[in-house]
């Protein structure tokens, strides 16, 4: 028995000694929050969060000095006095908030005789205490009938009159925000006990193309409720609720002030606020307007053109690929609606761009004979439709076949891989471990897998289920599973770099290696110098979409795109960076949709000419 008695004090021993450092140093500031809430003897006033700057130190996101007016109960003030405050504010402040019901009721019921509405034996109930004062109010409530009692003007009074005893009697009731200095003024001249203009700060975005990169702050989500409360918020703080405001919280809040609750009610101050701490982003928005105009003009230029009905958004990306800084982050709808966010959270079908990475498992494999050129021609598998490149392009090795896009190049290499030899109408037994050999590189590239860029919920796309022969040469070609705009950053940046992989930030700063692709220098020079051939060879598939001059190493890719049963559209995507010898910037310009296939096959250069002037802005202004 006393063995049992030891062990059952030691337990308790030690539950006492978790639930000190738990209140004492793990979770001090919660219990110090909820301290504060119970007894109610403390109030917090207001602070400026952080500013969001440009690299150049352009102010992007400021705060705004407001005006807002305030009421506090003081020594019991009569509700009859509250009301006759609230009457003389409708026409100072313009208010014009009509009640509610409830509030019109409510009124009622406060300053009026109601037991008319009441029988003689729910008086005797109450009497004898058989039902309380809530029943008696539930069975005024229901039966009172206020119409025609009230004027606008007196419903507009009303709910003025609720707003400022509503909550707890200690709290500030906010009566109106963003007023007038003459406003404010005028109100704090009139000297009235619990009545006053306050300065409080309202979150300005100075350039509408960055709001959704930016975000916003709002009230505590109910679910993040736990986690603020354990860093020492109030449950009615404001918080970045999305984009950057969110994901830098931590950074951009500042401290309130801190005021303790006198015995009338009253305020004196305990500690003053502290304002956030600015953050400074790697982004242009220079370009990032830039970028915005030319996307703006596109759709313009898209309406005028065949088979575009369906191109709806447009996506740019500049980066710096020595450091990881995003410079631009470009998203923009044909409502001209920055949807910026995009780039990370959406994703898409990209087509050949992803040939250098399907080049690399090849090399990697020994898939590839450098010394060896085949004959584009077409694949047949057993049960499947023909699969050709978009042309005959003649006798190709690993240098030409990125050069004009072959996609028979990779299907052969792509068959190797699976330890077979073609032959027309070849049946492939095929399983995950096939598809992985190219979606494990993939991912060192970025493609697939997280950028690590500075926003919440980034996507990595979506990664097709089924597994089929078919599908696995789709995959080499870009033609099976979806990216997001920020990945195909991710993957020409770590070509650039030669394999080492560095993850993307938004705000100015070295980037970490967070991965890197092991390859003999040899195949990276010949990777790099099929990219060049793309853009600066007269047979190049992406001839014109950079000008010479700049030496842009690149890919373009076409991806067909079906966003219903019956419609297939086309995606068109460039990627590249400059110049070829010493890579500065890499340019992302992805256009889903751009085209649709009907009787007049017609695809818009809608991409290409949006890649051209990019590629110009970038590299003749940096």
């Amino acid at each position: 028995m006393k063995k049992y008695l030891y062990i059952l004090v030691i337990l308790l021993y030690l539950v006492i000694v978790y639930r000190v450092i738990d209140i004492r140093l793990l979770n001090n500031s919660y219990y110090v929050n909820l301290y504060n809430n119970k007894y109610k003897d403390i109030v917090y006033g207001t602070y400026k969060r952080g500013r969001i700057l440009d690299r150049n130190n352009k102010v992007l996101v400021d705060n705004k000095t407001i005006y807002n007016i305030n009421y506090r109960i003081i020594n019991n003030t009569k509700y009859i006095d509250i009301f006759k405050i609230g009457c003389m504010l409708k026409d100072i402040l313009e208010l014009n908030d009509s009640a509610s019901i409830k509030e019109l009721k409510d009124f009622y019921i406060l300053f009026n005789d109601t037991n008319d509405l009441l029988n003689e034996e729910e008086i005797k109930d109450y009497k004898y205490h058989k039902i309380d004062k809530n029943d008696i109010y539930n069975i005024t409530y229901d039966r009172l009938n206020i119409d025609n009692i009230y004027s606008d003007m007196d419903s507009i009074n009303i709910h003025t009159f609720f707003k400022m005893i509503s909550g707890y009697k200690y709290d500030t009731k906010l009566i109106k925000s963003d007023v007038d200095y003459s406003v404010c003024k005028y109100i704090n001249d009139l000297k009235i006990d619990g009545l006053e203009c306050n300065i409080d700060y309202k979150r300005v975005i100075n350039y509408s193309f960055i709001e959704s990169i930016v975000g916003s702050v709002g009230s505590i989500r109910l679910e993040d409720k736990d986690k603020y409360l354990n860093k020492g918020y109030l449950i009615d703080d404001r918080v970045g609720i999305s984009g950057l405001e969110e994901y830098y919280e931590d950074i951009l809040r500042g401290k309130k002030s801190k005021y303790k609750i006198n015995s009338n009610n009253t305020l004196t101050l305990l500690e003053e606020d502290i304002p956030g701490k600015d953050i400074v982003l790697a982004i242009d928005i220079d370009m990032q307007e830039y970028a915005y105009n030319l996307l703006k003009q596109s759709f313009i230029d898209a309406s005028k053109l065949n088979n575009t009905k369906y191109y709806k958004e447009g996506y740019i990306i500049v980066s710096d690929v020595n450091t990881g800084e995003i410079i631009t982050m470009m998203g923009l709808n044909k409502d001209n609606k920055d949807i910026s966010i995009n780039s990370v959270l959406s994703s898409y079908i990209v087509g050949s761009i992803v040939k250098g990475a399907s080049h690399t498992v090849s090399y990697l494999n020994n898939l590839i004979d450098i010394n060896k050129k085949i004959n584009d021609s077409c694949v047949k598998l057993y049960q499947v439709p023909m699969k050709c490149s978009f042309k005959r392009l003649g006798y190709i090795d690993d240098i030409s076949a990125l050069k004009l896009s072959s996609n028979y190049y990779q299907f052969i290499n792509a068959i190797k891989s699976t330890n077979n030899s073609y032959y027309p109408n070849i049946k492939i037994e095929v399983n995950e471990d096939n598809f992985n050999k190219y979606r494990d590189i993939f991912k060192k590239f970025g493609l697939g897998s997280k950028t690590n860029i500075d926003l919440n919920n980034e996507s990595t796309g979506i990664t097709g289920k089924k597994i089929a022969s078919d599908l696995l040469l789709n995959l080499v070609i870009g033609q099976y599973d979806t990216y997001t705009p920020i990945e195909l950053t991710s993957y020409i940046n770590t070509i650039a770099s030669r394999g080492k992989r560095l993850s993307l930030s938004l705000i100015k700063k070295q980037n970490e290696v967070i991965d890197n692709i092991d390859m003999d220098d040899m195949y990276w020079n010949r990777i790099q110098e099929g990219l060049y051939q793309v853009v600066n060879s007269n047979d190049g598939t992406g001839l014109g979409y950079s000008d010479k001059k700049i030496k842009a190493v690149g890919k373009t890719g076409t991806a067909q795109n079906y966003i219903s049963k019956d419609l297939m559209t086309i995606n068109s995507t460039y990627v590249m960076y400059a110049p070829r010898d010493n890579p500065k910037y890499s340019v992302v310009v992805l256009t889903p949709n751009i085209s649709y296939y009907n009787d007049i096959e017609y695809i818009a250069p809608i991409n290409r000419i949006i890649s051209k002037k990019m590629t110009n802005y970038v590299f003749e202004n940096n």
